[in-house]
C-alpha cells in the first residue's frame, strides 16, 4: 500500500495552532500521522510563513515558542533545494497564487502528496494537484 502524504500550508497550520475552523481535520491526520503511515510535510517556506503571522500578531517569543511546539508535531519541515525554487518560480509565473504557496504546490507536486488547505486561492493549483480542503473551496 502506498503511503498517504499530505503537505500542509500556512492556513492549516494557523488553523490547527489557534483552534479554527479546519483546525480539526488538522489534528485528525497529525493523529494519523503518529498511529499510521500517513507522512505530514510543511514546506520550510511556509513555516516561516506562519511563523512571521504570529510574530507580528503575539510577539517573537511566542513565535520561537511556536516554533518549539510545530518542531515536536509529527511534521516533517521539507528544505528548499534549488530544483522546488525553479518549480515554485514556474508556478508562480503561470498562475495568480501567493509565492509562498507555490512551495507547497512544488512540494506536493514532487512527492505525489495531497496539499491540505482552506485557501481558496489553491483553486487555482486543483489541475496540478490533489488538495484536501479544511472547509470547502471557498473557505
Amino acid at each position: 500500500m502506498k503511503r498517504r502524504k499530505y503537505v500542509l500550508d500556512s492556513y492549516a497550520v494557523l488553523a490547527y495552532l489557534q483552534a479554527e475552523r479546519g483546525g480539526a481535520k488538522v489534528k485528525d491526520l497529525l493523529k494519523e500521522a503518529k498511529a499510521s503511515d500517513v507522512q505530514i510535510l510543511l514546506s520550510v517556506i511556509n513555516l516561516g510563513e506562519v511563523l512571521y503571522v504570529i510574530e507580528r500578531k503575539l510577539g517573537y517569543e511566542t513565535a520561537m515558542n511556536t516554533l518549539k511546539d510545530i518542531l515536536r508535531l509529527p511534521i516533517q519541515v521539507a528544505e528548499v533545494p534549488l530544483e522546488r525554487v525553479l518549480a515554485a518560480a514556474h508556478i508562480k509565473a503561470q498562475y495568480a497564487i501567493a509565492y509562498a504557496d507555490t512551495f507547497a504546490v512544488a512540494l506536493a507536486q514532487e512527492l505525489e502528496a495531497t496539499i491540505v488547505t482552506a485557501d481558496p486561492e489553491f483553486k487555482r493549483v486543483e489541475s496540478l494537484v490533489d488538495i484536501l480542503w479544511l472547509l470547502g473551496k471557498d473557505g
